[in-house]
């Protein structure tokens, strides 16, 4: 008999790890551009300012959301941080009724205090083992896999960008119809969408045209104010 432990199944991967903050920033840099150009070419015939106002939205975009993102990252890391220091400082000042505590949150998930206590002296009897437990349990933390906020920050501009400049690949190649801005457009979202359905419970088909149907509906709303702008000469 095999000393590891068989396994009868996989499961996917619930916190969606580096795909779903990528695709879903990629999905908001699509649609937000998509529904931009498409407002400006409602109003405007003019290549050159459906240009301008793409790339804008894609720079500002993209600035915004590295910006934003480094922001709330750096803030839950430093929150982190002051909590783990708050509770190394409680194991070293307290070890005794740290190691109780411990022992009593294992009791609590259904271990028996006999065997709740020996696991609880095990774990203290490394310091930093058990400050990444006490962490972990308290209040989900673990010291050692906090996150980057320059990682963040350098993740969510690129993810962006990648998506923005979808929309305006066929203007930058000459095409000077929104028709075809519209089918990659399209056809992208449809992508993501199905992209996303790795991580939900969702089938590819589904995930995909909702995804297509939500960007061409603030596409299409953007499409008709432009229009009306431009018809109204303002």
């Amino acid at each position: 008999m095999s000393g590891r432990a068989e396994q009868h199944h996989q499961h996917r991967d619930v916190t969606g790890g580096w795909l779903r903050p990528s695709v879903f920033g990629a999905m908001d840099g699509l649609v937000s551009n998509f529904a931009l150009i498409a407002g400006v070419a409602g109003g405007t015939s003019d290549t050159k300012i459906i240009l301008l106002a793409g790339g804008a939205g894609l720079a500002a975009g993209a600035f915004s959301m590295a910006g934003g993102e480094y922001v709330s990252v750096a803030s839950q890391r430093e929150l982190a941080l002051a909590e783990i220091a708050i509770e190394r400082r409680e194991l070293q000042r307290h070890p005794e009724e740290e190691q109780a505590e411990l022992a009593q949150a294992l009791v609590d998930q259904g271990a028996a205090p006999d065997t709740a206590a020996q696991v609880a002296a095990q774990i203290s009897s490394n310091p930093e083992r058990a400050l990444r437990v006490h962490t972990q349990t308290e209040f989900g933390v673990d010291p050692t896999a906090l996150p980057s906020p320059r990682l963040a920050a350098v993740s969510s501009f690129l993810s962006f960008a990648v998506g923005a400049i979808l929309p305006l690949v066929p203007y930058l190649l000459g095409v000077a119809d929104l028709w075809v801005s519209a089918v990659v457009s399209c056809v992208a979202l449809f992508g993501a969408g199905a992209l996303v359905s790795t991580v939900t419970a969702r089938s590819w088909w589904y995930s995909g045209l909702r995804q297509l149907l939500v960007g061409a509906l603030a596409a299409g709303l953007t499409f008709a104010l432009g229009n009306l702008i431009g018809a109204a000469g303002l």
